[in-house]
């Protein structure tokens, strides 16, 4: 994959960084009928770039149901999201649907969120339809339409075990 690193700030213009928890909890509780698209990462990393540029390419298209916004893991307030979701892998995404938090069965051992990027715009294009569609029947869990070889894989450590 190519990674382009010019089209970082560009991202940053498009959408949303959210670095305090009070605006975290601001645009969860007041996104409605939407998919609620919370990209956790750091600006500098070129796997987050990378995803950046995927989501901010992809916003204008899923703009009538879902919206995105990115959140700086480094940002001290930040951090009780951080332990809540667990997030120790970036980028990691967390999906809301009307301030519930909805999950997305990947076949992997967590469905809370999803660890990685995209491989495509049309693949995020996918996963946030599913999670429409799934939130609209009042399902807080959606089985994930891509095919395994384009969901990322991570091992799992396990700390203090």
């Amino acid at each position: 994959a190519v990674v382009s690193f010019g089209l970082g700030k560009m991202s940053d213009l498009l959408l949303p960084t959210l670095s305090r928890k009070c605006d975290v909890d601001c645009i969860i509780r007041d996104t409605l009928d939407k998919v609620l698209v919370l990209r956790f990462g750091r600006s500098a990393d070129p796997l987050c770039l990378h995803f950046d540029e995927i989501l901010s390419k992809t916003s204008r298209e899923v703009s009538k149901f879902a919206t995105i916004a990115l959140v700086d893991v480094d940002s001290e307030e930040i951090q009780v999201y951080i332990k809540y979701f667990d997030i120790t892998l970036i980028p990691s995404t967390v999906f809301f649907f009307n301030a519930h938090h909805m999950k997305m069965d990947s076949g992997t051992a967590d469905h809370t969120k999803w660890v990685g990027s995209f491989h495509s715009k049309q693949d995020l294009i996918d996963v946030v339809e599913a999670i429409f569609r799934g939130a609209m029947k009042g399902k807080l869990i959606v089985s994930c339409p891509l095919p395994p070889e384009r969901i990322p894989r991570f091992q799992l450590l396990f700390k203090d075990v």
